[in-house]
């Protein structure tokens, strides 16, 4: 398939001057940060923004500010007696070679591969599964820091061309290329302003979707408005592209192309946040009738699997919370016409795939993986065994093809690719990684507990075998709560240096996550956020009531939304964390929705142009909820320079406030990443860079006195 759905992931006065200054109680100096006398009035209520001016993050008066946080804070962590060792050990358990599960397109396989000390991974191609293996593309190339990486792949139904898609320093913005497979010839299309966007092939050439060009200086905070579908011919200049879709009526809605294996089906979907979205098809055989629009609104997310004689197939939860699999025909698109093939079961039907005339499901079942083999007409035929409790990614292969590849992984079993016999119900192992780790000296857990309201709520421990439970334990709790995504168990080395020493590492599956379908993430969106924090906050007490940790080794982690669910109980608890980690976060809950694709979160948040969610908004925003005198965890705030999907707006305005209100010893510092983004295509180098600086300051903080 080349079916692309738009993603939307998760998916911000004066002139500063600096002065070192001693705060009370501590033994850090912070630079002072300038204030200035704005003030914004909402319904009646005046709320102070003194740091706006940080707003500016191309300014060279906010570029000082950064300068002067970053000296602070890598002095603080260069300090840390054992950051060295750690970032050794870090450096070695990185180093070790890595794949991801290979495809087919034509004569050729295509698959990732990373030796261990590249910082972006390799696409190589073969002719044939035994073929030969060749580079294709490979972005280590393309700059000496590893700051530019590759983003979507999308080969042509002849397998003659790749357009592949690069991004640099970590923006969300891509430029698209084209390369001929078989030569490694590099064409000279090349298309500009790209952003949320597949790549979908139709004869000799591809769709795509891009905004306009933005103004000198707005290139990574201006608001992302008016998105438009391209069609590029091969051969020719980008601005000769024919516009296929604009709506100059609704500029907050967003929208992707794809087409059907076949390309007798073109698909347009359309969106006005991270959930929900309206599906038009254009049949390629009776182009006359132009596209037809077969699902309506934005209640309910679908997705286009292919089309099976005509007829669309659809995973959607209109009418079915936890998801089922539908064929709509285009000329009667009702949702009283549609056939039922894969009816919504007690678990969430996560993904479907198309192989050796077979259709297979994922689920997850009580946040874990679990997968179905189908008949075409949607009938259970058999359930695949997986190889332990743990997350399933594919199946890639064609509809055709009786292999497809899959990966899996656990807490303590390594990404492992798997090549899997459709017709027979069987897998074999096609690579695993060498790593030094011994799963079998860990334990997983899953608990359920019990949340303020009651509501039982699930989470994974892992942890060394004969752990003791005595409440000293230091512990790294995990969570995100946000946008329907599910948290799953999987493998990460980063992990391992907490785990060796003698840590706990905990994800809590929140309301407001995917884990249990639509009503799971209704309860924890817009006017129920408030359940999310009081899950994440429940897990905290749980952990400590069940004996694993104490308020004095707990530290609490969580990235882009998850920043938001650090930030918020932190603010409402900090007697119950000792440490804080909010990454990327999204702090300012009354201003998120005018930066770059920030409006596109209203459907989780609302907005603070209404009073209801106004208020409630302002309730939690982590900005406006720091209080005067109060004595907050240790705090490491980590965002980065090049981050237009939460611009460092947010992080900058909180780390300030929190600068000027905390009491007490506890650091509170912010680290902000040069020449990197939200944190897709980050290098190696600063991915190991960044862990050694969070778990050094985690392990510090805690206690921790970690053996290497």
């Amino acid at each position: 398939m080349r079916i692309r759905k738009n993603t939307i992931l998760f998916m911000i006065i004066t002139l500063p001057f600096f002065m070192w200054q001693c705060k009370q109680d501590s033994s850090l100096e912070y630079p002072e940060t300038k204030m200035g006398e704005v003030v914004d009035e909402y319904f009646g209520v005046e709320v102070a923004d003194p740091f706006r001016w940080l707003e500016d993050d191309t300014s060279d008066e906010t570029k000082a500010w950064v300068e002067a946080q970053n000296e602070v804070t890598f002095n603080y962590l260069e300090n840390i007696p054992f950051r060295d060792k750690l970032n050794e050990r870090l450096t070695d358990l990185w180093t070790y070679e890595r794949y991801q599960a290979p495809w087919r397109e034509g004569d050729y396989y295509f698959y990732f591969k990373n030796d261990g000390t590249q910082n972006q991974s390799v696409l190589y191609v073969k002719e044939g599964l035994e073929g030969e293996p060749r580079v294709l593309i490979d972005p280590n190339q393309l700059s000496e820091d590893g700051t530019v990486s590759l983003g979507r792949t999308s080969v042509c139904s002849n397998a003659r061309y790749i357009a592949y898609s690069l991004s640099y320093g970590g923006s969300d913005w891509n430029e698209i290329f084209v390369k001929e497979i078989e030569t490694g010839r590099e064409l000279d299309d090349h298309i500009k302003w790209v952003k949320f966007s597949g790549i979908a092939w139709e004869g000799d050439g591809f769709y795509y979707s891009r905004y306009d060009e933005p103004e000198p200086g707005e290139e990574l905070s201006g608001t992302n408005e008016y998105h438009k579908i391209f069609y590029h011919k091969l051969g020719t200049s980008q601005d000769e592209d024919e516009l296929i879709y604009y709506n100059p009526d609704e500029p907050r809605r967003n929208y992707g192309a794809g087409t059907t294996d076949d390309e007798r089906f073109l698909i347009l979907t359309e969106s006005q946040s991270t959930s929900g979205n309206a599906v038009f098809v254009k049949d390629n055989q009776n182009p006359q009738r132009g596209f037809i629009k077969i699902i309506e609104g934005f209640d309910y997310s679908n997705s286009v699997i292919d089309h099976i004689d005509g007829k669309v197939l659809v995973r959607t939860n209109h009418s079915a919370p936890f998801y089922r699999v539908v064929l709509i025909d285009p000329l009667n698109p009702a949702p009283s016409n549609w056939q039922e093939v894969i009816p919504e079961s007690e678990h969430v039907l996560q993904g479907v795939s198309l192989a050796g005339g077979k259709i297979i499901s994922r689920y997850l079942q009580d946040a874990h993986s679990a997968a179905f083999i189908h008949s075409m007409d949607g009938d259970v035929e058999a359930e695949i065994e997986l190889p332990e409790l743990g997350s399933l990614r594919g199946f890639r292969g064609n509809k055709e093809d009786h292999t497809a590849f899959f990966a899996f992984s656990s807490f303590t079993l390594p990404t492992t690719i798997f090549k899997f016999d459709v017709q027979e119900n069987t897998w074999e192992e096609y690579f695993s990684p060498d790593i030094d780790f011994e799963p079998l000296d860990y334990e997983t857990r899953q608990v359920f507990y019990s949340s303020k309201d009651g509501t039982q709520v699930p989470m994974f421990i892992v942890h060394k075998k004969g752990l003791e439970m005595d409440g000293q334990n230091p512990t790294f709790l995990y969570g995100y709560g946000g946008f329907n995504a599910s948290l799953t168990p999987g493998f990460s080395v980063s992990r391992l240096p907490l785990l060796e020493n003698g840590g706990v590492y905990v994800m809590a599956n929140l309301r407001g996550g995917g884990e249990y379908g639509t009503e799971w993430h209704e309860a924890g969106k817009q006017l129920n956020r408030q359940n999310v924090f009081d899950d994440f906050i429940a897990a905290a007490e749980n952990l400590i009531e069940m004996g694993y940790t104490s308020p004095e080794k707990l530290a609490i982690s969580g990235a882009s939304n998850g920043g938001l669910l650090v930030g918020a109980a932190m603010t409402q608890r900090p007697d119950l964390f000792q440490v804080a980690l909010p990454a990327v976060g999204v702090l300012d809950m009354l201003r998120y929705h005018l930066f770059t694709i920030g409006w596109a979160w209203a459907d989780d948040y609302g907005t603070s142009e209404d009073e209801e969610h106004f208020r409630n908004l302002y309730s939690y925003s982590p900005l406006h909820n720091i209080e005067e005198g109060v004595h907050y965890p240790a705090t490491l705030v980590t965002t980065a320079d090049h981050d237009d999907r939460v611009v460092p707006a947010h992080s900058f305005k909180f780390i300030a406030e929190l600068q000027r209100k905390h009491e007490g010893e506890n650091p509170v510092l912010i680290r902000v990443g040069v020449d990197a983004g939200h944190g897709a295509g980050k290098p190696m180098s600063k991915i190991i860079e960044e862990h050694t600086d969070i778990w050094s300051f985690m392990f510090y903080n805690t206690g921790l006195e970690p053996e290497f």
